[in-house]
C-alpha cells in the first residue's frame, strides 16, 4: 500500500531522473532508516523508504523527496511495490535481524535485486557470518552490525589507554590514533620533525592536526603545543611507543566494570576474557 504520494513538483523531478541515478530502498524507518534516507536522498539518488508505520512514513515524505510504501518489509508484494525488480541496492534496517535477512532472500531470489545491505545485531547470527551471509545461503553482500562496532571501538579504547579514537586496518596490524598533547610528553613544544629523531626505528606519519578545534597541515616545522589533536598512523606495535611522546601513558587498565549485559556489555566482556557470574 503506498501512503500518500509526491508532490506534483516531486512528480515533475522523477520524471526527468537520468539513467545514472540509484534506485535505493530502504527497509525500515526509524532512526537508522530515516538517517540514511537523509543522507542519500540529496546525492541524486531515487530512494524509497518501507515501513509498517504510516504516521512515520508521512514524516520523511514530508520532509524530503522521496517514495514511501506501506508493507511488512520482507513481503514479495510489498517489496514489488517498492521496485525491488529494478532497484540497484536493498538497505535492510528494520528492528528485526530475521525480517531484514529473509528480505534480502526475497528481493534476490524473486527479484535479482544486485546488491543488498542487511542490519544484523545478534551476536548469535554475527558468530557465523561467514557460512551464513554468502549468495547460495542468505544473499547479503554487506552487513551492518552496530553493536560489534561499537564493541570493538570500547575494546580498541581500553587496550590503549588515553587514545581518543583507534582506527585498525590490514588486519589489525596498522592503526589510525586520535591523541591529546598534554605537557610531559617528549614531543609537546617541538617541531613534529623531531619525532623521527627521538623514535629512529619507528616508522610513524602524522596524518592531522587540529589545534581549538581547526584543522592545520601537519609539516616538520609544526610545533606540537599542548591540547592539540593528533591523528598518526603507525604499526599496531608501536602505538603506545608514538603516544608516549605526546602524553605521558596511562597504565594498562587492570580492573573493568561493565554496566549492562545487552549485545555491547556482553560481547565486550567476551572480547576481553572477562568471565562474569
Amino acid at each position: 500500500m503506498l501512503v500518500g504520494s509526491p508532490t506534483s513538483d516531486k512528480n515533475k523531478k522523477r520524471t526527468e531522473v537520468h539513467a545514472d541515478v540509484m534506485k535505493i530502498i530502504i527497509l525500515g524507518a526509524g532512526q537508522v532508516g530515516g538517517t540514511l534516507a537523509e543522507n542519500l536522498v540529496g546525492e541524486n539518488n531515487d530512494i524509497t523508504i518501507v515501513d509498517k508505520n504510516p504516521e512515520r512514513l508521512r514524516e520523511l515524505q514530508d520532509k524530503y523527496d522521496l517514495r514511501v510504501v506501506q508493507g511488512y518489509a520482507s513481503h514479495p508484494s510489498t517489496l514489488l511495490e517498492a521496485g525491488a525488480q529494478d532497484a540497484d541496492m536493498l538497505v535492510a534496517v528494520t528492528n528485526s535481524d530475521e525480517t531484514n535477512m529473509i528480505a534480502c532472500q526475497v528481493a534476490f531470489t524473486l527479484y535479482n535485486t544486485p546488491n543488498r545491505v542487511a542490519r544484523i545485531r545478534s551476536p548469535e547470527y554475527l558468530a557465523a557470518k561467514e557460512q551464513l551471509f554468502q549468495t547460495d545461503a542468505c544473499p547479503v553482500d554487506h552487513l551492518i552490525a552496530p553493536e560489534e562496532l561499537v564493541t570493538r571501538y570500547i575494546h580498541r579504547l581500553i587496550e590503549y589507554p588515553g587514545a581518543l579514537q583507534v582506527v585498525n586496518f590490514a588486519d589489525n596490524k596498522v592503526g589510525l590514533v586520535a591523541v591529546k598533547a598534554y605537557y610531559g610528553g617528549p614531543l609537546v613544544g617541538n617541531a613534529l620533525s623531531a619525532l623521527r629523531e627521538h623514535m629512529p626505528h619507528v616508522d610513524t606519519r602524522v596524518a592531522a592536526i587540529f589545534r581549538r578545534d581547526r584543522p592545520i597541515r601537519p609539516q616538520g616545522t609544526t610545533i606540537i603545543e599542548a591540547d592539540d589533536e593528533v591523528f598518526f598512523v603507525a604499526a599496531s606495535n608501536h602505538i603506545r611507543s608514538v603516544m608516549s611522546e605526546l602524553q605521558r601513558l596511562e597504565k594498562p587498565y587492570k580492573r573493568i566494570m561493565i554496566v549492562g549485559g545487552g549485545n555491547i556489555g556482553a560481547g565486550l566482556a567476551r572480547s576481553l576474557n572477562v568471565h562474569t557470574a
